[in-house]
């Protein structure tokens, strides 16, 4: 037999076994965040997670799903909720204490108090008020998503006539996600902690085009799962690096205080000018109506008596003079 004969044998065998034969592996999942974690116990985690060895304290995961991110990853990517994976890791490193602030609230601590107020609950069930563990911090997740399969353009190795280590690498497809986690003070709402991670997955998706149909059903499927391993991947790195930083966390203080007016100063408010000018402007009304009339009746009546007593004093006297003249010539004549 021919080499070419054989592998065409071997090649409708794979074939053949991928379409009759089925096999299911429990475990051995090649993601980021694996394993499982109970109280301050992990078991089954990845190694390169951070650990403490005391919590630093209580913790809720708020996921904003109004977001452009959030719709891009259940809608384009068909991929769910960020906050399992993340309470996963977060438990599994010992660092923070998981409170449960979404569904499990509302279905399940919520509903156990209202049957327990209605009667329907055993006298022993203990569900009572003040019994809730507070969230020091809330943690705020996001994600920057890259334009899918940035990488490639391996085609040129490999040589012509369509080889298959040439076909393989054109079809190389680089998945690359950046991720950010904000910490966040509950009492206080100030922002304690934040980190940026990354990872980049490498996507063979023209695998199937090179072998037939069936085989690339089983390629497909897995192309289809580098998004999830790509964001678990760069959710890992932020959350390592968020705790390195509350690990050497240093408290943000200012004289005065926070909150109390800061160093970059703006222009205070002014009081408007033009009310406070009319206002002031009554003085001189008053100014006018004591001041002009006042000094017009005394600069008015001088004259007129000085008219009256100087001139006809004058004019008597003159005339007076002039008769008493003439009579005293006309006697001497």
């Amino acid at each position: 037999m021919s080499k070419k004969a054989l592998f065409i044998a071997a090649f409708c065998s794979v074939i053949a076994l991928s379409s009759c034969a089925s096999y299911t592996q429990l475990g051995g999942a090649s993601g980021a965040a694996t394993g499982a974690a109970g109280g301050a116990t992990a078991e089954g985690a990845n190694p390169q997670l951070e650990r403490c060895e005391k919590p630093l304290g209580t913790l809720a995961i708020a996921e904003d799903t109004n977001a452009v991110w959030y719709r891009l990853l259940t809608g384009q990517f068909k991929l769910g909720s960020t906050i399992p994976i993340l309470r996963l890791i977060i438990q599994q490193s010992n660092c923070f204490v998981v409170v449960e602030r979404g569904l499990g609230l509302e279905s399940g601590v919520m509903k156990e108090r209202e049957l327990m107020q209605a009667g329907e609950l055993r006298q022993e069930s203990n569900f009572g008020k003040g019994q809730l563990v507070a969230a020091d911090y809330t943690l705020i997740p996001s994600i920057n998503f890259s334009e899918r399969g940035t990488g490639g353009g391996f085609g040129g190795i490999g040589g012509g006539g369509g080889g298959i280590i040439g076909g393989i690498l054109s079809s190389l497809k680089i998945n690359e996600a950046s991720t950010v986690l904000v910490l966040v003070d509950n009492r206080s709402g100030v922002q304690v902690a934040a980190a940026e991670g990354s990872a980049r997955t490498f996507d063979i998706g023209g695998l199937g085009g090179l072998f037939g149909s069936k085989l690339g059903a089983i390629a497909g499927g897995y192309a289809n799962t580098p998004e999830g391993k790509t964001l678990t991947a760069a959710f890992l790195d932020a959350y390592n690096k968020l705790v390195r930083a509350a690990k050497n966390y240093t408290m943000q203080t200012r004289p005065g205080g926070l909150g109390t007016g800061g160093d970059l100063k703006v222009q205070e408010a002014t009081t408007p000018t033009p009310q406070n000018v009319g206002t002031t402007q009554q003085a001189p009304q008053n100014t006018g109506t004591t001041t002009p009339q006042n000094t017009g009746i005394t600069t008015q009546q001088a004259p007129q008596n000085t008219g009256t007593t100087a001139g006809q004093n004058t004019d008597t006297s003159n005339q007076q003079a002039p008769q008493k003249t003439r009579t005293k010539r006309q006697q001497r004549r």
